[in-house]
């Protein structure tokens, strides 16, 4: 195969690598994509079996603000749809369920309320502070950088409700303990998704909708456009050697191709897999090697009927006991209402430790954990049918979803994740500025690095590479609101601090009006 000329070679098939292609097909430039799989779809991958119809096994959700992916899905056909949330979500701790409506519980602890706002309040704080293209340029980001999660947390959580919330804050977010994350990493990944609301939220937030037929549909229809004759699948690259002129990408099949260009689409960690000729620079060989990508377990589980909205749940749980595998549930069920079921991410720790029991057990252990969090539910316990998706098994993604980055690695060496070395440009949802982790972020860094190519071939302007996304008409993202009291309410040691000083200045007065009355 060596003489196989392209103007720009693809590293990888997922939606990232994908958009990078169809924008330069579409420039006219001569493309290949070469994937490491049997499909596309990289870290989104739906499975299609006539018992359970479609299920996403990797990424899913699209809400507010995911705009480019809005733009894609609507091109290519793929309908999108809102999850259901109509009825009480539930938050589990101590082994119970206790119900609410709307954004949060409210705690009958006042504590557990005015710790809950501070924390939420101090993390978007830190963002504000935090440049989404350069949170290693932040006043303060060496300070944030050399602090875990798990220290913010216990410094800033003063209640154990709150401070579980955002242990499973970072489980769920990130797959990924506190003690793994730096703070700036962290504070960094909240910003650019539009602040911890958005973040967490299903209504008005990132997991606000799904797409109707499953999310691996895009890549397919990506695929489709692009050309199977400009796909090569079956076909992980082995090694990359560069030259003034050209760049070489050798298979593990022996196949060589040429280009002028390539472009890595892959999760940072992937690409030490690959031999490169002349190396990669240092600081890049550093950067990939302290990149890790999160531990997650995605599992559904099927039922004959959506027995929790008979009593009146709508299927989402935000699992905070650490007794639980689970950290996150969702209504699965389809927009037409078949094929019952609840999903569920078992994260971080408790994913790698989901890893040691049976498929069996692991069913039965979730399906008790729902018994329990809708409120002792017989119907929990006999599923119809049960799927699952581990993805620390797939050699081609290392987990899911993203790369996280631990104290010290983004301030020392975070300015190498976009820097093109050589011919060779790097894309990935792990390099967008704007939900990164996301399919949103992959298709962002996929124009993003096709741009740069068109720039160094003379094509466009500098200024033309970094392109805003226009909101999307049919799901516009919606104010994030707060209260005076969620802007205004005291810390809980706030709290302690006001009533010590008021008690000290009563008994000042008090001792004042004491002596006033003596001397009369």
């Amino acid at each position: 195969m060596e003489g196989t000329k392209k103007d720009v070679i693809i590293i990888g098939g997922g939606i990232s690598g994908l958009s990078a292609a169809k924008l330069l097909q579409e420039e006219g430039l001569d493309v290949l994509v070469v994937e490491a799989r049997d499909r596309l779809g990289g870290r989104t991958h739906t499975l299609v079996d006539p018992s359970i119809g479609y299920v996403d096994l990797g990424g899913a959700y699209v809400g507010p603000t995911q705009n480019r992916l809005l733009r894609m899905a609507k091109e290519l056909g793929v309908e999108n749809y809102k999850i259901n949330e109509a009825e009480r979500l539930v938050w589990v701790d101590n082994q119970r369920g206790y119900p609410f409506k709307g954004s949060w519980p409210k705690f009958w602890n006042p504590l557990v309320n005015l710790d809950l706002n501070n924390a939420i309040r101090e993390i978007d704080r830190l963002g504000d502070m935090i440049s989404v293209d350069a949170p290693w340029d932040a006043p303060n980001a060496e300070e944030l950088d050399n602090m875990t999660m798990k220290e913010w947390i216990d410094k800033t959580c003063w209640t154990e409700s709150i401070r579980r919330l955002f242990i499973t804050t970072c489980e769920v977010g990130v797959c990924m303990e506190p003690q793994e994350l730096s703070v700036l990493f962290f504070a960094w990944y909240l910003k650019q998704t539009g602040g911890y609301v958005r973040f967490i939220s299903s209504d008005n937030g990132g997991q606000e909708r799904k797409f109707v037929g499953g999310s691996q549909q895009i890549s397919i229809k990506m695929g489709e456009k692009i050309g199977k004759e400009n796909i090569k699948m079956e076909s992980p690259v082995a090694q990359i050697n560069q030259s003034e002129e050209s760049v070489s990408v050798h298979t593990i099949n022996g196949d060589v191709y040429q280009a002028k260009y390539v472009i890595s689409a892959m999760a940072p960690p992937l690409t030490q897999k690959i031999h490169y000729d002349p190396p990669l620079p240092p600081r890049r060989n550093q950067l990939i090697s302290r990149a890790p990508v999160g531990s997650v377990i995605k599992c559904m589980v099927y039922y004959d009927k959506t027995w929790w909205k008979d009593r009146d749940f709508c299927g989402s749980t935000f699992n905070v006991d650490p007794a639980s595998p689970m950290v996150y549930s969702l209504d699965d069920t389809k927009p037409d209402g078949s094929h019952p079921a609840l999903i569920c991410f078992v994260a971080a720790n408790k994913a790698r430790e989901f890893c040691g029991i049976s498929k069996e057990e692991r069913r039965d252990r979730l399906c008790r954990c729902y018994s329990a969090a809708f409120g002792g539910a017989e119907e929990a316990l006999h599923p119809i049918n049960y799927k699952e998706k581990n993805w620390m098994n797939e050699q081609y993604s290392g987990g899911c979803y993203t790369s996280t980055y631990g104290p010290g690695v983004l301030t020392q060496l975070g300015k190498e994740l976009r820097k093109p070395f050589g011919r060779l440009y790097f894309a990935g949802t792990e390099t967008a500025t704007h939900w990164a982790g996301y399919m949103e972020g992959a298709i962002q860094a996929g124009e993003r690095a096709a741009r740069e190519i068109q720039h160094r071939m003379g094509k466009i302007d500098e200024n033309e590479i970094w392109q805003d996304e226009p909101e999307s008409k049919e799901v516009p993202a919606l104010p994030i609101p707060t209260t005076f009291y969620e802007r205004n309410a005291p810390s809980v040691p706030g709290l302690f601090k006001f009533i010590g000083r008021t008690v000290v200045l009563s008994a000042v007065i008090g001792v004042f009006a004491i002596c006033r009355l003596k001397k009369k």
